[in-house]
């Protein structure tokens, strides 16, 4: 009883995040570290967070903290700003495009010029020398170290505890290509690169609004990851925003590269078979979502972008659900429902008929089962486990070689495995069916992490029938039903809008007609809804 009260959560106070209008606050920290740690070593910092006024210490402070002498792509120019004062360029080669470096910073700051004595040095350089769209003056030792190793090219002057830092980025990256895992016949053929800034052009280029906010943060322990949060002020939800700051300022991991650890990292059930966000690789399904109030991260070097909050019915959705026709649309949407039932519940339901419950099977189906195990020496229970676990190294094995060696793995694996399976009395016909069908329900699902979830809800469920036939498969099924409303992804229930019931401005399995789509979802209370 005990074990069943700390599952469901029964009989203690429900203190999760919840995505209510009526929360208020605002989150702890905006930065890269925690508050404590911030006011306990701030004194240190501070210290040690200051530029030097002598262009010589800061480079031999350079030198020794960025390993200069070791690091070959670490380059150091010394130049007479405006043919007067001494000053110091600082970027990485790779990093940095040294064509920019040379055209617009050096060849625009060594001439001789006059400068001005009733002008701040420092901003006349910026405003008046330097031929850069963006510069920015910096104080912080910290930040300009942070902006070097981005990318961009840092100058210190002789005399000025204030230093400048352009955006001179450009190294290579992967072009824009069609999405791996989330093909569409009609809609777009561009999916999301390794690139944060890409990225980001890919969302502005189809959300074209003014409200439309991007906050890029670091985390992590080193500070050394970063990520772009995007959503829409005004239309999402300021409590999930801010619940969505305070789990990423909570990340202290020494290094966070992809969007698949930091969805760890940020979730509330760590053990949930379910994913509590959607990861797509898709731009326009982020920003078709991101206009509907959804919050997106993506992560620098990642291809994915985080969509949360997410359902169940988020993750069984694809990008190209709205390009059908509503008949077209509503068939499609049916058979992707019935093939993950097939793929979660055949398994199970045939175990149990055949070794419980043989009356409820007719004669020839009885006899057509009894002769295809007629030489099969294993269990059947076991030989659904064996067939099911050959299937699995089959799907993994075809993904982890190149394409061409992959498919060949799958012709190999679905004919010749399976054929000198039945040969060595191994599998029976019957099962190979059985599990083939479960595969083809499988592949229905649109999203990989709902996949993986669904194989290990089969496997469970294929013991439970084994153990107690259509009792322990209705009891299973039961137990994860029950499992699935008690989580809740970003404050939203999973199985929402159908529990807890709301307002859906469309069907969820049955694609309605499209209308204007004036009002956007209600399960998001977004701040449009309040007002």
């Amino acid at each position: 009883m005990n074990i069943i009260k700390r599952i469901f959560s029964f009989g203690r106070s429900y203190d999760e995040f919840e995505l209510l209008e009526t929360e208020g606050g605002q989150p702890g920290f905006f930065g890269s570290t925690g508050r404590a740690h911030k006011d306990a070593a701030g004194a240190i910092e501070n210290a040690n967070d200051t530029i030097n006024c002598d262009v010589s210490a800061n480079e031999e402070r350079l030198k020794t903290e960025m390993h200069a002498e070791i690091n070959p792509d670490m380059v150091m120019r010394r130049f007479l700003l405006c043919g007067q004062i001494e000053a110091l360029a600082v970027f990485i080669n790779g990093m940095s495009d040294q064509s920019l470096v040379s055209d617009f910073i050096l060849r625009q700051g060594i001439p001789e010029r006059e400068l001005p004595n009733d002008a701040p040095l420092v901003e006349y350089v910026a405003n008046n020398v330097f031929a850069m769209a963006e510069v920015k003056q910096e104080t912080s030792w910290n930040t300009i170290k942070t902006a070097i190793m981005d990318g961009c090219t840092a100058v210190f002057i002789q005399g000025k505890t204030t230093a400048l830092t352009m955006d001179t980025r450009s190294y290579e990256h992967r072009s824009i290509q069609e999405p791996s895992n989330e093909k569409v016949v009609k809609g777009s053929q561009e999916g999301f690169v390794e690139n944060l800034r890409t990225n980001i052009t890919l969302i502005r280029r189809r959300v074209r609004t003014d409200d439309l906010v991007v906050e890029l943060r670091t985390y992590g322990k080193e500070g050394s990851s970063r990520a772009a949060i995007m959503y829409r002020e005004g239309i999402a939800n300021e409590s999930l925003v801010n619940e969505i700051k305070r789990r990423l300022a909570n990340v202290n991991a020494m290094y966070v590269f992809n969007a698949g650890t930091l969805e760890q990292l940020t979730e509330r059930n760590t053990y949930s078979v379910f994913p509590q966000l959607l990861a797509t690789e898709r731009p326009d399904r982020t920003a078709a979502m991101l206009m509907e109030g959804h919050v997106a991260v993506i992560v620098e070097g990642s291809p994915t972008a985080n969509v949360m909050p997410a359902t169940l019915f988020t993750l069984m959705a694809t990008g190209e659900d709205s390009t059908m026709r509503v008949v077209q649309g509503s068939v499609i949407r049916m058979v992707r429902y019935i093939g993950a039932a097939i793929s979660i519940l055949l398994p199970g339901y045939f175990l149990a008929l055949a070794l419980h419950h043989q009356s409820l099977l007719s004669s020839e189906v009885l006899t057509t089962v009894v002769a295809s195990r007629k030489m099969v020496f294993a269990p059947i229970g076991m030989e659904m486990l064996f067939l099911l676990l050959v299937f699995q190294l089959v799907r993994e094995a075809g993904m982890r070689v190149p394409g061409s060696i992959g498919q060949a793995i799958g012709i190999i694996g679905g004919l010749i495995l399976g054929q000198a399976a039945v040969t060595a009395n191994l599998a029976s016909s019957v099962m190979l069916i059985i599990v083939a069908l479960t595969g083809l329900g499988n592949f229905c699902i649109p999203d990989y992490s709902t996949q993986l979830s669904a194989s290990v809800l089969r496997v469970i469920l294929v013991i439970a029938s084994w153990l107690a036939g259509l009792m322990g498969l209705f009891c299973g099924a039961f137990v994860i039903v029950a499992w699935m409303a008690s989580l809740k992804s970003f404050g939203v229930p999973f199985l929402a809008p159908h529990s807890p019931k709301a307002n859906s401005k469309r069907p969820m399995i049955l694609r309605g007609p499209i209308d204007n789509m004036s009002r956007h979802k209600d399960i998001l209370n977004t701040e449009e809804d309040g007002r």
